[in-house]
């Protein structure tokens, strides 16, 4: 690999670490003393296959050279930062060379917008396809949609690309239009829809026609940065909801804002990034796709802001004490799945196990269930009767007073000694 070559892979890998639409590992872990490998400055991370295997990409920008001054972005305009770009041939040759070597399983490839949007999207279809026909590459690859460009380059993008996503940016136009007023979530909905009406006219055509070709075959997903701007946890969650519902998006990533500018509208340098904010709104996001929660249960006027020290479904839990305890023995699936401590698989074990008799305390500990905070919200065949009904302030003292959360309660910074 030339100077230059790898000069611009550190340049465009670095600026696309901040970039979570495909479940980076985050990993830290530099090359030190001429050891092996660098999991830091080589730009691969690592997401994770529908069936749960872990797979490497090279994740890269094809540039970091951007039209617009979007103020949370590192790679605005106006920043005085290096800039680089590659060469349709370079990202090309570089995937096949890191593949081959048993580096990567596939490619995860966005970009700052030169010139327009359809000069930038049909660099990132001319990558893909030269992969797939030219190479014969059958590896993963995720292609950034760029807002703006024409339909016959999105249409194109999906015949090759296995995963497409456009960043939404900011949860709410309000947010969008503070600090990137140049942008606008309609220029997001469009190819969101028309990516979204395309899969599904080809899955109907395959039905007639069994050469049909694949597209986007794992579906499209968006990110949202949090924490830039003052959206409350109801407006953000409302917003996902919203996505899901009108474009049938696999997934939302929720992108904790890392403190890049000394812009005075959003967090100053130095700040924490909101982590346990982003891993509680995940959380609920949980909730929505696989626990059968309507978002509105969980976040509403009166409840606008996700708890900091307890999780939502726990949250939910305490604020709907009248539906519990629930005897674990005759409740339907879909309200043990509600019991703060029972997930998806004990949930399903439980169903099972009670058709062969009534299951005991220690079978549901064996279950794998966290039974020290389930035990406040069931009945099971050895419970003891309590005349009194439990109280959701005691019982979340109780619990947190058992519990050694592995978040930190209030964000520290580190300290400064000058």
């Amino acid at each position: 690999m030339s100077e230059r070559i790898r000069e611009k892979l550190q340049i465009l890998a670095d600026a696309a670490k901040y970039d979570v639409s495909c479940s980076s590992s985050g990993s830290n872990r530099k090359n030190t003393n001429k050891g092996l490998g660098d999991a830091s400055s080589s730009g691969i991370c690592h997401t994770y296959t529908e069936d749960g295997r872990c797979v490497s990409l090279l994740k890269i920008l094809l540039t970091n050279h951007c039209i617009f001054d979007c103020a949370f972005c590192v790679s605005r305009k106006s920043n005085d930062v290096k800039r680089a770009a590659f060469t349709v041939d370079e990202v090309v040759e570089l995937t096949m060379s890191f593949y081959r070597r048993n580096y990567i399983e596939g490619l995860f490839l966005s970009s700052g917008i030169f010139k327009n949007a359809d000069y930038t999207m049909e660099r990132l279809v001319r990558i893909a396809k030269k992969l797939r026909l030219e190479n014969n590459f059958n590896g993963y690859i995720h292609l950034k949609t760029i807002p703006g460009a024409s339909q016959e380059l999105l249409t194109e993008a999906g015949l090759y690309a296995d995963r497409m996503s456009i960043n939404l940016e900011m949860p709410t136009e309000s947010g969008l239009k503070l600090l990137a007023p140049d942008k606008s979530h309609d220029d997001v909905k469009k190819p969101l829809g028309f990516i979204k009406d395309s899969i599904i006219a080809l899955k109907d055509e395959k039905k007639l026609i069994r050469s049909t070709p694949k597209f986007v075959p794992a579906g499209q997903s968006t990110q949202m940065v949090i924490g830039a701007t003052p959206e409350t946890d109801m407006e953000i969650m409302y917003s996902a909801n919203e996505y899901y519902k009108n474009y049938d998006l696999k997934r939302v990533y929720y992108s904790g804002y890392i403190p890049i500018s000394y812009d005075t509208r959003m967090p100053v340098i130095g700040s924490q990034p909101p982590l346990l904010r982003e891993n509680r709104l995940y959380q609920t996001d949980w909730l929505m796709r696989f626990y059968g929660f309507d978002v509105q249960e969980i976040l509403n006027e009166k409840n606008p802001h996700l708890d900091v020290d307890i999780d939502p479904k726990l949250s939910w839990a305490l604020r709907n004490m009248e539906s519990f305890p629930i005897d674990i023995n005759t409740a339907d699936y879909q309200m043990i799945l509600r019991v703060p401590g029972i997930g998806v698989g004990s949930a399903k074990k439980i169903v099972m196990a009670r058709k062969f008799g009534r299951l005991r305390s220690d079978q549901l500990r064996q279950m794998g269930i966290a039974y020290n905070r389930a035990r406040y919200f069931i009945r099971c065949a050895d419970s003891i009767f309590q005349l009194n009904e439990p109280d959701g302030f005691v019982v979340k003292q109780r619990i947190l007073a058992e519990s050694n959360s592995k978040y930190l309660k209030i964000p520290q910074n580190q300290l400064t000694l000058f």
